[in-house]
């Protein structure tokens, strides 16, 4: 039997796979890799956005119309995949419900496509996509050949997610986020790795999980839920996981791994090796760490030390990460998806240290449920004390929104312990400052996992 047909009949089937709330980052890549598969793919979803919806729409896997139709729910679909943007009242749910359909959630219905593959899972609070593409650069620079789901557009790789019958592995960013409105797990508990990484803790999700112990629980669970004979390499920098990873019995070998020796000069970057000084593209002791963590991986999936340097030299980062907008010999501008505390302080220290001789204007939107829940504020102390300039932008609007309390200006600068912060709520306000900056021999770091009420990047870069 394939996985692309059964066999029914003495006729052949092919596999019928129905997504509802295809239009999501994660969702639609998926369904574009099951159709390359030979799948029969069909969804639904109330909205869809850029660049999912014009993506589906090349591949014909658009839905003619938006909502939801129960009458797409058939007793001959193989498969439903709820993703999270659905409710558990979606009519389309229940009606599988009632049809008795077998129902996954994303990360399920990944392990299903990967049960006879060797899994490699990157968890942790951060660090993940920018580890799991370096793995995927090196692979990929190398012309090997594996299964993927990453959180991010990678250049040279088409889609977020890759499945194949053939590939040996699959590399899987193993996000600790909630499965489906119906499964309640964290999406990495269900991929049972073989191998696996921890990059750091550092608690996030706080509607999910309402205390820091409740949080780090779950990766202790998700190192018990290793296969048995599997490798755990862990980033012995960070204690929490160190004393995770020492205590665990599961795991058969275990790899610690640290900050690589590493010099700058220039605004340049240069890793230690055995054959000596050698440039990177990317900065930061964070992306270092992560460098030192993707390098085990790979070496337990056949790369050796030299190949992987070899490799590592033409990575540029992945999207949305230290991303640079635009430079000239005086200025440089970059935009960043850290938002949590932790990532805001390592992408701060990162720019900072690699441009010690240039004023640092760092800004961060406050976006997430987490980082505008006046509970969760104090987690972003001094995390921004690195910059010269530092700026907070939030929208009311948006606070309301997630039903969450109203917070202050003087919220904000109480949480951040930093005088000099200046707290924005008004795009136009903020855009008008923005634009007014003198940027020669500065740095412009824009921080944020949204676009500051709609702030255009591209437009921006053509100040310098």
């Amino acid at each position: 039997m394939s996985r692309e047909y059964l066999i029914f009949n003495g006729k052949f089937h092919f596999m019928r796979v129905h997504f509802i709330a295809i239009g999501g980052s994660a969702m639609h890549n998926l369904a574009l890799a099951l159709q390359y598969k030979g799948y029969q793919v069909f969804g639904s979803d109330d909205a869809i956005f850029e660049p999912s919806k014009t993506r589906l729409e090349k591949k014909k896997l658009l839905p003619k119309k938006m909502g939801w139709f129960p009458e797409k729910i058939t007793e001959d679909l193989d498969a439903v995949i709820l993703g999270m943007h659905a409710k558990e009242d979606n009519p389309e749910l229940l009606k599988a419900q009632e049809l008795g359909l077998k129902i996954y959630s994303y990360p399920e219905y990944l392990f299903e496509q990967s049960k006879n593959k060797t899994r490699v899972v990157i968890g942790g609070s951060h660090g993940k996509t920018t580890i799991t593409s370096m793995i995927l650069h090196v692979m990929h620079y190398h012309n090997r050949k594996v299964d993927y789901m990453v959180g991010a557009q990678l250049a040279g790789f088409d889609t977020m997610v890759h499945l194949t019958d053939e590939n040996e592995f699959i590399v899987l960013e193993g996000d600790e986020y909630l499965s489906s409105p119906i499964d309640r797990r964290p999406k990495f508990h269900l991929y049972q790795p073989n191998i696996a990484l921890i990059s750091g803790i550092a608690w996030d999700h706080i509607n999910v999980f309402p205390d820091y112990q409740n949080y780090v629980e779950q990766f202790e669970e998700f190192v018990e839920l290793m296969k048995n004979g599997s490798i755990l390499v862990y980033n012995e920098e960070d204690p929490e996981v160190k004393r995770i990873a020492e205590a665990s019995t599961k795991p058969t070998r275990k790899h610690g791994y640290s900050v690589p020796e590493h010099t700058i000069d220039n605004g340049k970057t240069y890793l230690e090796t055995p054959e000596g000084d050698m440039p990177i593209e990317i900065f930061g002791k964070h992306n270092l760490s992560n460098m030192a963590g993707a390098k085990w991986i790979c070496q337990h999936m056949g790369i050796d030390e030299d190949d992987f340097y070899e490799a590592i030299g033409t990575f540029k980062g992945a999207s949305k990460r230290l991303e640079k907008i635009a430079e000239n010999h005086k200025s440089v501008i970059y935009k960043d998806f850290a938002h949590s505390p932790s990532k805001v302080e390592a992408t701060t220290n990162a720019v900072s240290n690699q441009y010690s001789e240039r004023k640092i204007i760092a800004c961060l939107e406050l976006h997430t449920y987490s980082s505008l829940n006046p509970e969760f504020l104090k987690e972003y102390s001094n995390t921004l004390d690195a910059a010269d300039v530092a700026v907070v932008f939030y929208s009311p609007d948006a606070v309301e929104l997630k039903g969450l309390d109203p917070v202050s200006k003087d919220q904000i600068k109480d949480a951040f312990k930093n005088d000099d912060l200046i707290v924005m709520t008004d795009p136009t306000e903020f855009k008008t400052w923005l634009y007014k900056q003198k940027l020669a021999h500065s740095v412009l770091l824009l921080m944020s996992s949204g676009n500051y009420g709609g702030l255009d990047f591209e437009k921006l870069g053509k100040l310098i």
